[in-house]
């Protein structure tokens, strides 16, 4: 009854969200709500939302203060001369800032964190893709795939909790899939470029100095009145600010503090520095703060959606009955079919939910096959929730992607799913030839 439940909340949920005749918040909310009174928790609902609540309340925090902080060092150009130099070297062309988009992408996720990699690349690529007239789409799926294959880091929440799960080390669960992520970052750049490609025969080689002769001297270069080149007062508060975000980003990639304390910390610094007067905080706080409640209002329904599916037990019954359908017969091929899926379930498990619930029993049934634990672990980690997690409703992180570019779920969803489960199939494929993974 649970599972049934909670695979038919699920199922009702994605069509309501890539048919797009239910906004995303009406179905992360109303859709578990009924669903929990229709298997008998009705009485249990406020209990239910509030641990939900309570568990991304840090997530939205940490957001409401990165948007109002990366928004302000927009406001005050900090990202000028770099979105200026990338410009140049790009010369109006789409396709390099597509490609340029991925290595920056596969660069500053290196820390394992998706939502500070959103919060940093975003931030600093979304006034290039807006000069050029590229689409939003291209920006948030490019990082989404760049983002993907890098959370398979074994400092990443899913290689992690699959160690911790599985009772392994990196060397028996990540060092052997190691080609296979090597390829699958290849794979990343082929799709950029492919998708680069598409962006430069919509649009042509912009001539930038032409566009900005024909705009006259109303629209000046990006970067072009940078603050460097300003007054006194100007340049010093340029590299404080400069100062600021480097050290932001290094405590960010060192894990030394919370995010939510390290974003709330950095922004109050931000503001006494650039925008000191209460007027000016107040004109902030009116231009990016409708960006602010769009994020984290997802992100506490998102909060809803999960804490009603793990309070009522719904996630731990679907382990259960996707276990129950391995055939007997199949189980030698198992680690292959734990691959094929993980990418797409993870639109359906949260990562606690596969990593702790389903994924013990898989590698249990496994071993009852004479197969290998550690192979199902690497076997998981090729999609879910590493090439998977950007597109998840289950994760905050996607909202941060999503709210920061301004693209709608379903959009993002339609557009590159097909190219992240391509990184998995490449990421399999090569994981079965080296032997990380057997047939």
């Amino acid at each position: 009854m649970l599972a049934a439940a909670g695979f038919l909340t699920i199922a009702l949920f994605l069509v309501a969200v890539l048919s797009r005749r239910v906004s995303v918040l009406l179905a992360l909310t109303v859709l578990p709500i009924v669903a929990a009174i229709a298997a008998g928790f009705g009485g249990r609902l406020g209990e239910l939302i509030g641990k939900g609540l309570v568990t991304v309340a840090p997530v939205a925090i940490m957001i409401t203060f990165a948007v109002l902080y990366f928004s302000l060092m927009v406001d005050t150009g900090l990202f000028d001369p770099a979105v200026a130099r990338v410009l140049r070297w790009a010369e109006g062309d789409p396709l390099k800032i597509t490609v340029g988009t991925a290595l920056l992408t596969l660069l500053v996720a290196l820390d394992g964190d998706g939502a500070s990699t959103f919060l940093i690349v975003i931030s600093a690529l979304l006034p290039i893709y807006r000069r050029l007239g590229m689409r939003r789409l291209v920006l948030a799926g490019v990082v989404c795939l760049g983002a993907g294959v890098m959370n398979m880091v074994p400092w990443g929440g899913p290689t992690a909790r699959a160690m911790a799960a599985l009772h392994l080390d990196s060397a028996d669960l990540f060092v052997p899939v190691v080609p296979a992520m090597i390829a699958g970052i290849l794979w990343v750049l082929v799709a950029a470029f492919l998708i680069g490609r598409r962006e430069r025969q919509r649009l042509g080689i912009i001539n930038l100095a032409t566009d900005r002769a024909s705009e006259g001297d109303a629209a000046p270069d990006t970067g072009g009145d940078s603050p460097v080149r300003g007054g006194g007062g100007d340049r010093i508060r340029f590299w404080i600010n400069v100062l600021l975000t480097v050290a932001l980003v290094v405590v960010l990639l060192g894990q030394w503090a919370r995010l939510e304390v390290v974003f709330v910390v950095a922004f109050v610094l931000a503001l006494l520095v650039n925008r000191p007067s209460w007027t000016q905080q107040q004109e902030l706080f009116e231009k990016h703060g409708y960006n602010v409640v769009l994020v984290t209002t997802m992100i506490f329904a998102a909060g809803v959606f999960t804490g009603v599916l793990n309070g009522t037990g719904m996630i731990e019954a679907m382990a259960r009955a996707a276990v129950g359908i391995v055939p007997h017969g199949a189980g030698g091929a198992l680690p292959v079919a734990v691959a094929l899926t993980s990418m797409p379930l993870s639109l359906v498990f949260t990562p606690d939910a596969y990593y702790f619930g389903v994924l013990p029993v898989l590698a249990e049934t496994s071993a009852a096959f004479g197969g290998s634990a550690a192979e199902v672990g690497r076997a998981a980690i090729l999609g879910q929730m590493t090439t998977g997690f950007p597109l998840s409703p289950l994760t905050a992180s996607t909202f941060i992607l999503l709210g920061m570019s301004g693209v709608d779920l379903g959009d993002h969803q339609r557009f590159i799913f097909g190219w992240a489960f391509g990184t998995t199939l490449v990421m399999s494929v090569v994981a079965v030839a080296t032997g990380a993974v057997s047939v």
